[in-house]
Parts: structure tokens; sequence; C-alpha cells
């Protein structure tokens, strides 16, 4: 399996950032949440004057075999559908967000069941045209979970080389959400009912058939219950690239902004492979879909925002984003106790 070098930033320039954090004119921790993500940027990219670059947000589409069994109240083709408007039409939610806020978009056909023309800009790091059903065996082979992380490093790699040092991640793929409550009941031990819910939209009917669909396919898992194992037999393609993507970025010190209840779980996976990972990590929000206030919970993770969002495509972490930016603005922008003709008081 593809191996990343990661470490957790050198803890050695902590004292120096929380002096000068103390030192800007304002009553020490009066800018809360700013100060504790300025102090992790910071240590990230290991300077008292950390600066955002280039941010990218990466969307992996890929389809889910388990979509077979009526686990998702949208169709297949949603998947490809919507790509070719992410592609083309550049009216979906992650398109205005991305241009709101200065985003590079990345798409990148994962293993969706459709072959999308070469000037749609999508990339193609295609798999195979949609997972396997786990209902009745893995998802995917071996070797195919390993050309995964290869390709989502691979497109962080590019990213990186493009200047970008802030990263965050998007999917697109119908049943994705089952996945990601497989990975999440499996990682947690919390109850598997209590991780599955709607996703884009099922009633309390569906929900029931999706948890019972489920409950059968980890029922019928025989393998060795590793983090590799279970990431190969219920995940998808676009959620492994995105674990290749986020390891990759750990490694090139780049800061991750995570997304919903699916980036969630990735995140979570990708720490039973490398747990220094999540050093590298801003959680950008808590969405609606059940279970992911539990994952967050679980991995005591505070996340910037509650909007209510459970879109996907990375829009919850870029909607972040201006927070992480105020952030840094704070610290390179704010004059200090020591230089300002101003008496500290706290």
């Amino acid at each position: 399996m593809k191996t990343f070098r990661i470490n957790t930033p050198d803890e050695n320039i902590r004292p120096a950032l929380i002096d000068k954090i103390n030192d800007l004119t304002k009553p020490k921790g009066a800018l809360g949440r700013l100060e504790e993500l300025a102090l992790q940027v910071g240590l990230i990219q290991q300077t008292l004057s950390p600066a955002l670059h280039h941010p990218c947000n990466v969307l992996f589409g890929a389809d889910h075999g388990i979509v077979e069994e009526g686990v998702s109240f949208s169709p297949k083709e949603v998947t490809w559908q919507q790509m070719m408007n992410f592609a083309y039409g550049q009216r979906g939610g992650v398109n205005f967000l991305c241009r709101q806020h200065g985003f590079s978009l990345k798409l990148v056909d994962a293993g969706v069941d459709y072959d999308f023309p070469p000037q749609s800009g999508i990339i193609d790091m295609k798999v195979r045209k949609s997972t396997r059903n786990y209902l009745h065996e893995a998802a995917m082979t071996s070797e195919e979970m390993n050309l995964c992380l290869e390709r989502g490093a691979e497109v962080v790699r590019r990213c990186h080389e493009e200047g970008c040092n802030i990263i965050s991640f998007g999917e697109m793929g119908i049943g994705n959400t089952s996945s990601s409550s497989l990975w999440m009941h499996a990682f947690t031990g919390i109850p598997l009912e209590q991780c599955t819910g709607a996703g884009s939209g099922l009633s309390s009917d569906g929900i029931r058939h999706k948890y019972n669909v489920l409950k059968a396919a980890w029922d019928n898992y025989q393998g060795d219950h590793t983090a590799e194992e279970i990431i190969r037999y219920f995940g998808g393609y676009e959620m492994v690239m995105a674990i290749g993507g986020m390891l990759q970025a750990a490694e090139l010190h780049m800061t991750i902004l995570i997304d919903g209840f699916i980036m969630t779980n990735c995140l979570l996976a990708a720490i039973q492979l490398y747990p220094a990972v999540q050093a590298y990590a801003i959680f950008g929000h808590q969405g609606d879909e059940a279970g992911h206030k539990l994952v967050l919970d679980y991995m005591q993770a505070r996340p910037l925002l509650n909007l209510g969002l459970r879109l996907g495509e990375g829009t919850g972490a870029i909607c972040a984003y201006p927070i992480v930016d105020s952030a840094i603005r704070m610290l390179n922008e704010m004059d200090t106790f020591s230089h300002a003709s101003v008496t500290k008081y706290f």
C-alpha cells in the first residue's frame, strides 16, 4: 500500500506563536477561535507569519454498487449529471462558493459510471465504473484501493505545485453516505443505526431500509477488521482518493479544510492509517446528516460553522475559509502592544 511521511508539526515554535498572539492589541484570548486557528496554521507552516495561498477545492466523483439496493433517494445518474453541471454549467453550489471565496475547483472522475468528454475539463483518474456491491463482495480490490490513494495524492501534489497551501475536499457520489456510515460504525463503535441517516432525502421508511441493507452488509463481512480492509471493503473510489489527498496534503504541510459527514469520515479513516494527519485538519462545519455530530464529538472536533448544510461537494469547508483567513489576517495585520503606543489592558 502507498506510504506517506506524516509527522505532527514541530512544537518548538509554539511559545513564540503564543507570545505573538498574546501581544496583539487586544485582551488576551479576546479573539477566541481566531487565536486558536492562527496558532494551528502557524504550527503547520512553522512560521510566526503564516499566509494562505491559492486555495483549492478538489471534488472527487464516483458511483457506488450499493445503490442497487435502493439505499439512496437520488438515482445513480445524478452523479454524472452533477459532475457535468459543475464542469459546463458551473451553476452548482460548489461553483458559486469557489467563485466567491477565490478557490480553484478541481473536478476528478474517480469512478463515475459515465464517459466524460475530454473537453469537459474533468480530470480523468477513473479506476472503474462504480465500485462493486458490498452487500455481496468487497467494493474494491487492494490494487484499486492503492490506485485511489496514489491518484488522490497526485492531484494534491499538482495543487501544491500551483502554489496551494490550503485545500478542501468534496465529493459527488450517490450512495456515499452509506459507505461513510459503515466506516463510522467500524472505526468508532457507535451503533450503526445512529450512523445511518437520510442522505439526499430518504423518508423514515427509506432510512430504515437503508439501515437494514447496511446491517446485512456488515453482518456478511468476513474480513480481518484492519483499517485497510474496512476502507477497501466498504469504501468508494472518490472517498479513498480523498484519503490519499488528505494524507498527501499533511505530508506537504498544507492546511486541510474538512467538509461534512462524508469528508469527516474520510479523515476518520485517514487517521486510522496515519494519526498525525488530524493536526493539519480544520473542521469547517457540523452538517445536518444524522451521525455527523456524533462522529465530530468522537474525534473531539470543534467545527467552525453550523448552518444546517448537507450538500457535500466541499461547500461547508469553503464557507468556513473566510474565518481561517481572518485568523491569519489577525496575526499579520494587527499591531502589537510592544510596537503600538497602547497600554496592555489584560
